[in-house]
């Protein structure tokens, strides 16, 4: 089975021990909104997770729609070692700035 990995390849690590049950999605849109949906019917947070960069841009539509409808959505993206940040190593990350309109989402 195929499972995103790059940036994320840690926190996959741990999660393949764990109990928690990993849906695979094709898009990370659509794990954006199915944590949301999930959130929706269970009454309790959803969670999703992505790469870095254009993985964590394709969140945006999610998170501003559990924002405007009140839903819990915890989302975790991937991120370069600090010491390779702004060395054009991998994506950047610019996602802090693309949601300032939702500035009580993030948690950085």
């Amino acid at each position: 089975m195929w499972i995103p990995r790059a940036t994320v390849c840690p926190l996959y690590d741990k999660l393949t021990k764990s109990s928690i049950k990993h849906i695979l999605v094709r898009h990370e849109q659509h794990a954006g909104h199915e944590a949301s949906g999930y959130a929706r019917i269970k009454k309790k947070p959803g969670v999703c997770m992505t790469t870095s960069g254009p993985g964590a841009t394709n969140l945006i539509t999610a998170l501003a729609t559990a924002y405007m409808d009140s839903v819990p959505l915890i989302a975790f993206t991937g991120q370069v070692s600090s010491e390779l940040l702004g060395r054009d190593v991998f994506r950047k990350q610019i996602s802090p700035v693309q949601l300032s309109p939702l500035p009580s989402t993030a948690i950085w």
